[in-house]
């Protein structure tokens, strides 16, 4: 029972860092309908700038909390520029291209991001520092760590922030009008590249947030860490219902407990000829059977009918 409880934890926390990249999905795919395949490798430099600025101030004596504080608002800053000059430079030129142009512009754009944070911080992994208590918290047998606490209450408070945004305040109007018909909305006002741009700087804003919790909760960061949480994070996104906000989060919090689950039990499972390391055929077993017998997701895929 232990060990089950152990995994539910587990499963729960990976699952809430795949729902903050889902969210950055599901919010841009909302607005244009574009997958942005490079959305991993946001969350790779936004933990990679993180890095570097811990490891710059590391010796400043300045408390973890405020280190990781000072790391997140850098990585914030830099990724939202980021995906800013993609979307401007990349994604705009083609909006009214065939589905087919950007889909490959951004596969391309995520080859390019790692080439480029590859050369600029070499191809080793990276050690991130402990900036937060690693002393466990134990909870009825299993074990739970101060910045597994933190990325469950982020994940929540952020789900919280996002539903607000989009349904209670002016610029959630504009960008839900701006999905219905982008021409009508500039029409009333809206500005549909301002609109797309700030959903853009968000996605961006929270890849940059997954990437540090990412680093923190594994300790290390390579070039190459954001094609696969970036890859399940739109498993999940599509597993909850694409474009739909809570649907990403239930659908990344399900694919989570999958993989963590089935990492626990696969080997007894199995006989021991499948082991812990081939958990990630979950997260794609989980979306063959979606796209077959559901395809608009667990909750509903939400996007507007264009005129």
């Amino acid at each position: 029972m232990d060990i089950f409880l152990q995994q539910i934890i587990n499963g729960l926390v990976l699952g809430s860092m795949y729902a903050l990249v889902a969210l950055g999905y599901t919010m841009v795919y909302g607005i244009i309908n574009l997958i942005n395949f490079a959305h991993g490798e946001v969350l790779m430099v936004g933990a990679m700038v993180s890095w570097t600025v811990v490891t710059v101030l590391g010796d400043s004596g300045l408390p973890g909390w405020l280190l990781m504080l000072i790391s997140l608002i850098c990585a914030v800053v830099i990724c939202s520029a980021l995906n800013f000059t993609i979307e401007k430079l990349a994604y705009r030129p083609l909006r009214n291209a065939p589905r087919l142009a950007p889909l490959i512009t951004a596969m391309g754009m995520s080859l390019l991001l790692q080439t480029l944070a590859m050369i600029i911080w070499k191809p080793n992994p990276k050690p991130f520092p402990q900036l937060l208590p690693t002393d466990p918290i134990e909870i009825a047998g299993a074990v739970i760590s101060v910045t597994q606490i933190l990325i469950l209450g982020i994940t929540a408070l952020v789900l919280a922030a996002l539903l607000y945004l989009v349904n209670k305040t002016k610029l959630g109007r504009a960008m839900r009008a701006t999905a219905e018909n982008p021409r009508v909305a500039s029409l009333m006002g809206v500005r549909p590249d301002w609109v797309i741009s700030a959903t853009f700087i968000i996605g961006a804003s929270l890849a940059a947030l997954a990437g540090i919790m990412w680093a923190a909760n594994y300790g290390t960061v390579q070039h190459t860490m954001g094609f696969l949480p970036g890859l399940k994070a739109f498993t999940a996104a599509v597993l909850g219902g694409i474009g739909n906000l809570a649907g990403a989060v239930v659908g990344a919090l399900l694919l989570g407990l999958l993989e963590a689950i089935g990492a626990g039990y696969l080997g007894d499972l199995t006989g021991g000829v499948l082991g812990s390391h081939y958990a990630d055929i979950f997260a794609f077993m989980a979306l063959v059977l979606v796209l077959t017998l559901r395809p608009q997701g667990l909750l509903g895929e939400r996007t507007a009918d264009r005129a």
